[in-house]
């Protein structure tokens, strides 16, 4: 075995000279890949995580400060936001010693770091005032083990492996700051062509009506001041029953979310960035997007314009287990709970659906070259 490998070896060793050279026979050499493009720098005055295209992969991290003294507690989580600048910046950059993110493939990674609403509250933090928990809605079988947290971390990339490293990293840097893992959850998108919409498990596109910047200016971003670039990120693990709804025939599947599943559009629409026509009807006088249809409770037009930026992701953690990471930013998280409180009464999509995790956190501006992350919140 270990000659024969030898001579494959030395036959391989040949060949690649050989096209190095120009190939064999005359044969023109394959142009080199491009190469990839580079991750969006970590510094900046708004973490990437929020900013940069979104990722084929994505790794969530919640963690518990251990109670201390007000003075105390802000210096622990100075500490460990400090750490966190450090080792996601290098991580980003391709700079991290660890061994294990040596060589391999650059994997875009991109980050986000926030505070909780109790650890805010505890540390007497610079936050917004909008800050807070989400109530508890119709339907909810929260697992408080899977939500919550005093600092919630998101990483995303191309990569699972890259993003399974720094997670760990994460971990280590947290736990020598005295903080303890609460939860973690990955998630996946399915492979997109460029500027296209995924899709979730339920076969629908999901995330079609993003706000532009200067929307996203008046309802995701902080206000100018020490909130300015900041946003608030509201999660929810969402189980979906996939087996029971593609069950359903196809026209009534587009009915339960008022677009069509083919293309993405809107029942009113022809294309799938159509404004949904909320108000629309037909000859009848029924809406020709059903009143119950997901896509119109949920219709910033029924929300004084308000739009969320979502960036939801798929989980798979088992057969019985599937579902959607819902992550969403915005200004105040008052705007969630006006839509999901419409939702979680008259959706047609509960019935294949179960909210089973929830949290909240204030994602923290950016840190300028040469900054830390959160250096606003001790007022």
């Amino acid at each position: 075995m270990i000659a024969a490998g030898a001579v494959l070896a030395a036959g391989l060793g040949a060949g690649v000279g050989a096209l190095a050279r120009g190939g064999h026979d005359g044969a023109a050499p394959h142009p080199a890949a491009p190469p990839p493009d580079p991750a969006p720098p970590f510094h900046g005055p708004r973490q990437a995580g929020v900013t940069a295209p979104q990722q084929p992969a994505t790794h969530l991290l919640a963690f518990d400060l251990a109670p201390a003294t007000t003075a105390g507690g802000r210096d622990a989580l100075r500490g460990l936001l400090g750490d966190l600048t450090r080792l996601l910046a290098a991580a980003t950059a391709g700079t991290s010693p660890d061994l294990r993110l040596q060589g391999a493939e650059p994997a875009r990674l991109t980050s986000l770091v926030g505070v909780g609403p109790a650890l805010a509250a505890r540390l007497g933090l610079d936050v917004p005032a909008a800050l807070a928990d989400l109530p508890t809605f119709p339907g909810d079988r929260l697992d408080p083990a899977r939500g919550g947290g005093d600092v919630l971390v998101q990483l995303c990339g191309a990569d699972r492996w890259t993003l399974t490293v720094v997670a760990e990293l994460a971990t280590a840097a947290a736990r020598a700051a005295g903080a303890a893992l609460r939860w973690t959850q990955s998630g996946f998108l399915p492979a997109t062509a460029p500027g296209s919409t995924a899709r979730n498990l339920f076969g629908f596109k999901d995330g079609t009506a993003n706000p532009d910047e200067p929307t996203a200016r008046q309802w995701v971003w902080g206000p100018p001041g020490a909130h300015e670039n900041g946003t608030v990120l509201v999660y929810r693990r969402i189980r979906m029953d996939v087996a029971a709804f593609a069950a359903l025939p196809g026209d009534r599947r587009d009915l339960v979310i008022g677009r069509r599943a083919g293309d993405g559009a809107p029942l009113t629409g022809t294309a799938e960035h159509d404004e949904p026509d909320v108000y629309a009807k037909n000859p009848d006088g029924s809406y020709v997007i059903p009143a119950t249809a997901h896509v119109r409770l949920s219709s910033p037009r029924l929300d004084g314009g308000a739009r969320m930026l979502r960036r939801g992701y798929s989980y798979d953690d088992g057969p019985d287990d599937r579902g959607l990471l819902f992550c969403a930013f915005m200004r105040d998280p008052a705007q969630f709970t006006r839509v999901q409180t419409r939702l979680a009464t008259r959706d047609a999509l509960n019935p294949f659906v179960q909210h089973q995790a929830s949290a909240v956190a204030y994602v923290l501006p950016g840190a300028p070259e040469g900054t830390t992350l959160g250096e606003r919140l001790w007022g």
